[in-house]
Parts: structure tokens; sequence; C-alpha cells
């Protein structure tokens, strides 16, 4: 019974992997992790003697207290991968916003330049049409 259900759930994770990625939902880099752990654990579902094998060999007294060490191990992984992602992440997103920052003061600064040029006056809010200058008649 607990090989159909470990079969099953590999079935279950490799098919609703395969599914995220064709409705790009799950980015590549993320998909071949989850489809390497379906595959594991569908190995492990239809050979469970290779479980006990690597557990004779590891040194480890009951299976059960390895796989729970592999998928704590694998999730400390997975969760320090996500750290790093979301520090790249925070990184671009602070140059993007500084960049749109200058880029933004450098408009601005364009734009009061071109309205002196047209002799607008900004401080008081009011647009002035631009004055003939004495020597320009």
């Amino acid at each position: 019974m607990i090989v159909a259900f470990g079969i099953i759930l590999a079935a279950v994770i490799l098919i609703f992997v395969i599914w995220m990625l064709l409705a790009r939902r799950l980015r590549e880099k993320y998909a071949a992790l989850w489809l390497i752990i379906g595959l594991a654990v569908l190995v492990l579902g239809l050979w469970p003697q290779l479980l006990l094998a690597l557990t004779d060999f590891l040194g480890v007294q009951v299976p059960a207290n390895l796989l729970f060490s592999a998928a704590i191990v694998l999730l400390l992984a997975v969760a320090l991968h996500h750290s790093w992602e979301l520090s790249q992440a925070e990184d671009e997103i602070r140059r993007s916003a500084e960049e749109s920052a200058i880029a933004r003061a450098e408009i601005q600064r364009l734009s009061e330049r071109l309205d002196a040029l047209e002799g607008r006056s900004t401080d008081d809010g009011r647009n002035e049409p631009p004055t003939a200058r004495p020597d320009a008649l």
C-alpha cells in the first residue's frame, strides 16, 4: 500500500510540475529541482529496497529517519536558494528605483531649463507667455 502511495505521489508531483512548466507558471530553473525530487520519489516508490540499501550503507537505523533527514536538508537548500534569489531581486529593484529617480530628476531639470529658455515662470505655478526681448527686435 505504501509503495502504491509513493508511486502515485511521484506521478502527481511530476504531472503537476510538467503542467506548471507548460503553463509557464514555473520557471525552468525551479522546475529542474522539483523534477529531480519527483523522479527520486518515483525511484524509491518503484524500488523500496534502494532505500533500505542506502540506509544500511549510511549507517542509519531506520529508513524513515533517512527520508526525513534528506527532506530537511533539501528544504534547507531550497530555502537558501530562494533567499539568494530574493536578495538578487531586491538588489535589482533597488538599482531600478535609483535609476528611475535619477531619470526623473534629469527630466525635471530639463523641464525647468526648457521653461526658463521659453521664458515661462514656474515659481508661482502660472505660465506666463514668452516676452519679446528688446534686443531681439
